[in-house]
């Protein structure tokens, strides 16, 4: 189902607990600072590691957002090992991803915990990347949008600015599998989040927010994937530490029309 683009497409890259110093200064340089896009029809996003998170600012050109990977549901304080809203703000970043699988399965990070870092965040005027999604067993048993509905209720429930969301789509099973969710699967759960939010919070929310896939997504499958009417652009892992991450990028800024 191809259509026109009517938001402008979110390409994220989040490089987990990848690479050292070398790694974010030649990455940079040879691949993130050479991307091809328009910043009128794309927005590019990169998410070191906390430590890199100064180096990546001043080395990656202004047309690419950084963005903190994580970040605290409390305010500063007694908090050991925690990095808040308001310090990543200090760095002069506008952006974290929040609730990503990864945090919700090894950490055990609770719906309510996930909400509370997303109220948190925008206490600090810090735009986030939201992501839900199902475990395989999930998918199997039908409750893929059960999980998502629960996910996003949880958000919901903090009364918080939707303009300032990007919501991730990530069915835990194709995150570093080498499975990806088909066009049509992906399209029919980002379909079912954009109308959830419709009922919700009405049409000048959900015909606003852009909601991207992620999951094992690559420059052979992003073609397919972002023709999809519900499809706004991409949170990409692995690909996104490769060369493979600027064909993303410029197939997507192909793909929106003039």
């Amino acid at each position: 189902m191809e259509t026109k683009k009517t938001r402008k497409l979110y390409i994220g890259g989040n490089w987990k607990s990848n690479g050292d110093l070398k790694f974010v200064k030649e990455h940079i340089e040879n691949v993130v600072n050479k991307l091809e896009f328009s910043t009128d029809k794309v927005e590019v996003m990169i998410s070191p590691i906390f430590i890199h998170l100064p180096l990546a600012k001043e080395l990656a050109k202004s047309n690419v957002t950084v963005a903190a990977q994580n970040i605290s549901p409390f305010p500063k304080g007694a908090y050991t090992g925690e990095i808040t809203a308001g310090q990543i703000k200090d760095l002069g970043l506008r952006c974290s991803i929040v609730g990503h699988s990864e945090r919700r399965s090894h950490f055990h990070e609770s719906d309510s915990l996930v909400a509370d870092k997303v109220a948190e965040a925008q206490k600090e005027g810090l735009e986030v990347v939201l992501c839900v999604g199902e475990k395989l067993e999930d998918r199997e048993a039908g409750k893929t949008k059960d999980v998502c509905r629960r996910e996003i209720d949880a958000v919901l429930e903090r009364k918080v600015d939707w303009s300032k969301i990007v919501i991730a789509y990530e069915p835990l099973w194709a995150i570093g599998t080498g499975k990806v969710a088909t066009p049509e699967q992906a399209q029919e759960v980002h379909e079912f989040i954009r109308d959830m939010l419709k009922e919700k919070m009405g049409t000048e929310v959900s015909d606003k927010i852009r909601i991207v896939y992620g999951g094992s997504v690559d420059d052979k499958n992003c073609g397919n994937l972002i023709k999809m009417k519900d499809i706004d652009g991409f949170l990409i892992g692995g690909a996104s530490l490769k060369p493979a991450f600027a064909s993303i990028v410029k197939t997507c800024n192909e793909y929106v029309k003039a």
